[in-house]
């Protein structure tokens, strides 16, 4: 993946995920699985790899900010999920997202 100073923009990021195979939108459900747009598939925290993560930031407002992080399922669909910072965050993706996570950190520690 190309360094993360050069991609300013969310637009940016996201066309260049999209050309390497990340070409899935999630969502997170109200049941707290991640759930493709079309909900067909859905995935527990288990099920998902957080492969990277891009922090954006307003240029006039720094309330303005958001997080893109590109995903893949233990059935390799690739994709990507967003979310805002402070009070316009989505609680449910927060806690899915640390759900995967703190699993990828125990993952690790059981490699070791």
């Amino acid at each position: 993946m190309q360094d993360k100073v050069e991609e300013r923009s969310l637009v940016n990021v996201y066309n260049r995920l999209f050309k390497d195979g990340y070409k899935h939108d999630f969502k997170v459900s109200k049941e707290g699985k991640l759930c493709s747009m079309d909900e067909k598939e859905s995935f527990g925290p288990e099920q998902v790899r957080i492969v990277d993560h891009y922090r954006f930031e307003g240029e006039s407002n720094p309330d303005d900010m958001s997080i893109l992080y590109a995903v893949e399922t233990t059935t390799g669909l690739k994709g990507t999920i967003s979310n805002s910072y402070g009070p316009y965050a989505d609680e449910n993706v927060d806690t899915f997202l640390k759900q995967v996570e703190d699993l990828g950190k125990n993952l690790d520690k059981n490699d070791k």
